[in-house]
């Protein structure tokens, strides 16, 4: 079974990547930190987090968690591929915006909601049932590629 995730608000940014990269993963800004051990004993998720402190606490209540020691999203991403063995993959993305997972829509559905430049080029769309947002692999899509498969190579 896949890992889920949990993160701290300290960690919003590798939240949306992680989700890009095909991991359930939950982020919880303003959240005490009983509260996060709480959820992520619950819910069986891994928490990661940035705060010394709150590591400790989780371990002493046997939670699953791990110290994100760098800033950089890939750093983490790459760090997280070396302890845990993650492959990241963008084919199987989640909504970077509230982790469900996204349906593809014929191109038709979109029409009136993506820029016009943008729907007469792009074919293959994906929509969130839960947000509503609009997804297509346009410009950005090779950097996302090339940056979830760089942390994936440890």
């Amino acid at each position: 079974m896949r890992p889920r995730f949990l993160l701290d608000g300290m960690l919003g940014s590798l939240s949306r990547w992680l989700r890009m990269g095909g991991y359930n993963t939950e982020y919880l800004k303003d959240t005490p930190d009983d509260d996060l051990i709480e959820t992520a004993n619950r819910e069986s998720r891994i928490l990661l987090t940035r705060d010394e402190a709150l590591v400790h606490r989780a371990r002493k209540r046997g939670i699953e968690v791990i110290y994100i020691k760098n800033e950089s999203d890939e750093d983490a991403l790459r760090q997280l591929n070396t302890q845990l063995g993650l492959e990241y993959d963008p084919t199987q993305a989640r909504c970077p915006k509230c982790n469900n997972t996204v349906d593809k829509v014929r191109k038709e559905e979109v029409d009136d909601k993506v820029p016009d430049g943008t729907y007469k080029v792009i074919d293959d769309y994906w929509v969130c049932p839960h947000c509503g947002s609009i997804y297509w692999r346009g410009s950005h899509w090779p950097r996302i590629v090339e940056t979830l498969s760089g942390a994936g190579r440890g």
